[in-house]
Formats: structure tokens, C-alpha cells, sequence
């Protein structure tokens, strides 16, 4: 899925009808066990630093990590195509894996700049929590994600579906708790600008961004069960 395909399924989705089928096509969606032992890491280490509640400083070490799944895939995908250019099916496979890991990484960078300026905003942007750890921690799971994709791409198609699945949840429990008080902050924004986005308050971009994370959710699984 490239971004003009992704940009026109999240319009789509703000029918809540529309995004309720959508969710629900993979909803209970069951991995395997690796994945599942990773996925409960990742979360556990993400409520142990950052807390169990969202808020603007874990949407953006969330965003941080978030990208670093389809970069790693990205770059194993081209490393095994320069083995297997000779096998065209081989080939297709890895170049929609990447088509998608582009994609998706683009806009997950869109997420973290922006969420970088309102964590700064709101004053949850200290160094060592909102910076230094994610970063650390981004380091560790590129080289996990990368390597995992090359042995297993369905374990870390699996694996981002949980992720993905569960930054969907808070960005939905977020929204749900402070729906008015996000419709009365505008926001403006000239990565917004630039990526194409052009919501008129925080609820807009969150909303949007909520919907991104169910799609990548959903692509996810949907690339792995392809797999």
C-alpha cells in the first residue's frame, strides 16, 4: 500500500461504521509465539517507563519506535532481493514488503516530528525519558527487526501487529477521555504541511493518527497471513 492508497482508506475511515468493520476484519487476530513474547516486552517495558496512561511524552516514544519495524524491513528486503533477483515470486513478495515498509515509515516520521513539538509544548519532552530512552531503545530493536524479518518475516509481521495494535488502543482511549479539550487546540504544524495532512485542531490529527496505527494494524496481519 503506497500513500496515495493509504491516504484514501484513512478518509474512509472517518465513518465510524466504515472504520468499526475494518477494525474488526482482524480484530483477535492470534500470532505465534515468539511474536507474542516480544509483543508482551515491548508493551510491559513501554507501561514500566512511560506508564500504563497515554499522554503526549509516551505518543512520542512510541512514534520513535514505531517507524524502526518497517526501516529494518525495508533495508532486509532489498539485501535478500540482491540474493534473489532470479526468483520473480521471491521477488514480488519482498518488493510489497517494502513498498509498504516505505510508506508506513514515512508516516510514522510525519507522527513522531509532530508529537515532538506538542510533547514540547505540553512539557513532556525531559531528555532521558522522551529522548534518550527511546532512542537506546530504538538501536536494539532495529538489529531485533531486522533479523527477526530475515529469518522469520511473518514473526515480525506478527510482531508489528501487536505493536501497532496496541498504540491504536491508547490513541483511542486518548481520544475518547479528552475529545473536547483536543477540539478546542488548534494545531499548526509545517511537517503537517509538508506530509500533506491538514487537520484543524489536535482531535483532527489525532484521529487521523489513531487510524493510521489500525491500518498499519491490519496491513500487518494482512501481509503476514500473505506470507
Amino acid at each position: 500500500m503506497d500513500k496515495v492508497q493509504h491516504e484514501a482508506l484513512l478518509s474512509s475511515l472517518e465513518d465510524a461504521g466504515q472504520l468499526e468493520e475494518y477494525k474488526q476484519s482482524y480484530d483477535g487476530y492470534q500470532v505465534g509465539l515468539i511474536p507474542k513474547i516480544l509483543g508482551t516486552f515491548l508493551v510491559t517495558c513501554g507501561n514500566l517507563v512511560y506508564g500504563h496512561e497515554p499522554s503526549y511524552g509516551k505518543f512520542k516514544a512510541v512514534e520513535v519506535i514505531a517507524r524502526i519495524p518497517y526501516q529494518s524491513w525495508e533495508v532486509a528486503s532489498y539485501m535478500l532481493l540482491t540474493m534473489c533477483y532470479s526468483n520473480e515470486k521471491k521477488a514480488i513478495e519482498l518488493s510489497k514488503t517494502s513498498r509498504f515498509g516505505r510508506a508506513s515509515q514515512d508516516n510514522e516520521t510525519m507522527h513522531v516530528v509532530v508529537f515532538s513539538q506538542l510533547a514540547k509544548k505540553y512539557g513532556q519532552d525531559g531528555f532521558i525519558r522522551h529522548t534518550l530512552i527511546p532512542l537506546l531503545f530504538s538501536f536494539g530493536y532495529a538489529a531485533a527487526s531486522f533479523i527477526l524479518y530475515l529469518f522469520s518475516p511473518k514473526s515480525a509481521l506478527q510482531l508489528n501487529y501487536l505493536f501497532e495494535d496496541h498504540a491504536f488502543a491508547q490513541y483511542t482511549r486518548y481520544v475518547e477521555t479528552h475529545a473536547e479539550e483536543l477540539r478546542s487546540r488548534p494545531i499548526l504544524s509545517d511537517f503537517l504541511e509538508f506530509y500533506g495532512r491538514h487537520p484543524k485542531s489536535e482531535y483532527e490529527f489525532f484521529v487521523s493518527v489513531k487510524n493510521d496505527e489500525i491500518i498499519h494494524r491490519n496491513m500487518s496481519a494482512h501481509r503476514a497471513d500473505e506470507l
